[in-house]
């Protein structure tokens, strides 16, 4: 059974910053690319990162290029985002999420945790 767990989301004021962690278990974490993506209130499920197998490849939205890092630790089953410099607009429920489709559209994901919530407020 597919089970991911994100943890570390919180209140932050605007420039600081944050590490998101995500616990998978129930499957072989290393042989699939995980992904980020949120959904802010009254909005859809947008991307936010994606990272390959080996971790060697990654890919992030616009609009947290430059701020935000994905990452993974194979041998303990976890996915991170490092999120640095952190502005309102990333308020959102964030979620880790497996077998996604629609890289740059809309996201679909055959997989996904409860999320963990992101406030950027002063």
């Amino acid at each position: 059974q597919v089970k991911l767990v994100e943890s570390g989301g919180g209140l932050v004021q605007p420039g600081g910053s944050l590490r998101l962690s995500c616990a998978a278990s129930g499957f072989t974490f290393s042989g699939y690319w995980m992904y980020w993506v949120r959904q802010a209130p009254g909005k859809g499920v947008e991307w936010v990162s994606r990272i390959n197998i080996g971790g060697t490849t990654t890919d992030y939205a616009d609009s947290v290029k430059g701020r935000f890092t994905i990452s993974r630790d194979n041998a303990k089953s976890t996915l991170y985002l490092q999120m640095n410099s952190l502005k309102p607009e990333d308020t959102a429920l964030y979620f880790c999420a497996r077998n996604c489709a629609n890289w740059g559209t809309k996201p679909s994901c055959a997989y996904r945790g409860q999320g963990t919530q992101v406030t950027v407020s002063s």
